[in-house]
């Protein structure tokens, strides 16, 4: 199937310091990529990348989308294609949505905008789409503000807002933080309904390695603003080739560990990719040596597993 999106060296700079570096991965359609990683790894800056908000930031490489490179079209034309094709829900509905207007009118404007309804249309639009994604009493929620719902029910709103142009494309960034584990499992719930009833490709960007276990069809693992591995989420989770992802996987607390049982851990924190020297991973790694002090490429293995590693055999 060909490719939905197909992203070839992504770059991302600020000033000096490379937030992304060189991050490749495609998408087919109804595909959903999981974009694991701690924080700081870049995985917010390259969905905010391929959707042209991030102001002051120097982009490089393609993300062609459609017979069209995201990373290249005029701003008129990026705004044609942001919310009607590709749609995002951002990590923190508290602060995406508008703080005083109402929410009904927020995702009616989406709507206004690019399918070109009327007030009275757009309106009953936004109502279905409340329905849709199961906002109890939506007629009344239609007028509230954002402080007036709770998380679940804003990022309920956002995703309202998200899929009301029907996308090809929707990027998730963390949207399940903050809430609740009952809220969460609806959020997601709702998520995979939504995605297979549209036929929707998703980036789902997460931390959570069990979101990603239950949703994903692949798994791309980042660190310092690259891809260190790619793989089937049952091959990933089977067979795991990087150090880091074995490491973020030995991370997780077995519900059979007892109390005084101590937690893995990761040492050290994220840099960035400039500040080392060959493999970005190696001051952390428990496996570095002197060829580490060159940066691996991704070397393609059984079944299109991807590693960024020397020592991954």
């Amino acid at each position: 199937m060909s490719a939905l999106l197909d992203v070839c060296d992504l770059s991302v700079a600020f000033g000096d310091t490379r937030a992304v570096d060189g991050v490749s991965f495609s998408l087919a359609p109804g595909e959903t990529l999981g974009l694991v990683g701690e924080s700081g790894c870049g995985k917010s800056t390259t969905a905010l990348a391929l959707m042209r908000l991030l102001r002051g930031a120097r982009l490089g490489g393609s993300a062609m989308f459609g017979g069209r490179d995201l990373l290249a079209l005029d701003e008129a034309a990026m705004r044609r294609v942001r919310g009607a094709e590709v749609a995002m829900i951002f990590q923190d509905p508290g602060t995406a949505l508008h703080p005083l207007i109402r929410v009904g009118d927020q995702v009616a404007e989406v709507v206004r905008a690019h399918l070109g309804l009327s007030g009275g249309d757009s309106r009953a639009r936004a109502l279905d789409l409340f329905r849709k994604v199961g906002i109890a009493a939506p007629e009344q929620r239609l007028r509230a503000y954002p402080h007036e719902l709770s998380g679940g029910m804003c990022q309920r709103v956002m995703i309202a807002a998200a899929i009301a142009c029907s996308p090809r494309l929707l990027l998730a960034d963390e949207p399940t933080t903050a809430l609740d584990v009952t809220v969460q499992a609806q959020i997601l719930e709702l998520l995979r309904a939504v995605s297979r009833e549209a036929g929707m490709a998703v980036v789902l960007i997460t931390h959570d390695l069990g979101v990603v276990a239950g949703m994903t069809d692949r798994v791309a693992v980042m660190y310092a603003g690259r891809i260190v591995e790619s793989a089937a989420t049952d091959t990933l989770f089977a067979r795991p080739a990087h150090p880091y992802t074995r490491g973020l996987l030995g991370s997780v607390p077995a519900l059979d560990s007892g109390w005084e049982e101590e937690l893995a851990t990761i040492p050290g924190s994220v840099r960035t990719a400039a500040d080392v020297r060959g493999c970005p991973f190696a001051p952390r790694c428990p496996l570095a040596s002197e060829v580490c002090r060159e940066a691996p490429p991704l070397i393609e293995g059984a079944a299109g597993h991807l590693v960024a590693c020397w020592k991954a055999a």
